[in-house]
């Protein structure tokens, strides 16, 4: 009888060690999985900076508009795949909060960083107050060469102090909005090591 209790035994052992063994390859799976999405991510901002660049160097608005739906869908997707992700790590089997939480976080900053991204290139795009190009669309033309410009004004100080005041506000704002994309960086790559750690731990185990 002893023998039978001891093989019983070995058999719970040896079948809770399997379970543990199957629950963190998938933990593990699912973990390089997000890792793949976020170099996915990596590789979507890489383009838009890419494709910024050559807007703001040749004016084309089209390429660029069409370059944004791009990686907004891009973006989406990733997003949508995380959140499969997080529900995954929530299932009983797995019962992984902690994770789930970690790859929320990570979320979180995603949708900040790509927010205020944006917000750079809006800014980058009008160019700073003082600096922007004039439209002539409401000024009087009485021949093609000469036109009666509604932009002559006389320079005041007042209107020095307006166009200082503006530029100072633009920079503020942009030098936030950059500011706020690198601590949304360094967040996300806090996480991204937390991520790799635990790969690590599950491998070892």
């Amino acid at each position: 009888m002893e023998e039978t209790r001891e093989d019983d035994e070995s058999k719970g052992v040896s079948a809770m060690d399997v379970d543990r063994s199957s629950r963190s390859a998938k933990l593990v799976d699912l973990l390089r999985r997000f890792l793949g999405v976020q170099q996915r991510r990596a590789e979507a901002y890489a383009k838009l900076r890419r494709g910024f660049a050559d807007y703001m160097t040749s004016g084309g608005e089209l390429a660029y508009q069409q370059l944004c739906g791009e990686i907004t869908a891009e973006f989406n997707d990733c997003s949508k795949q995380v959140l499969e992700m997080e529900s995954l790590l929530l299932m009983p089997d797995l019962s992984r909060d902690d994770l789930a939480n970690l790859l929320k976080a990570v979320q979180a900053q995603e949708k900040r960083k790509l927010h205020l991204t944006a917000q750079i290139q809006i800014l980058k795009k009008a160019g700073r107050p003082s600096e922007r190009l004039v439209s002539h669309e409401h000024c009087r033309f009485h021949k093609p060469t000469e036109h009666e410009c509604v932009h002559v004004r006389e320079i005041t100080e007042a209107a020095g102090t307006e166009d200082a005041e503006a530029d100072a506000e633009y920079d503020g704002a942009l030098k936030e909005a950059i500011r706020g994309v690198q601590e949304a960086v360094t967040s996300i790559n806090e996480h991204m090591e937390e991520v790799r750690y635990e790969i690590e731990a599950l491998e070892s185990e």
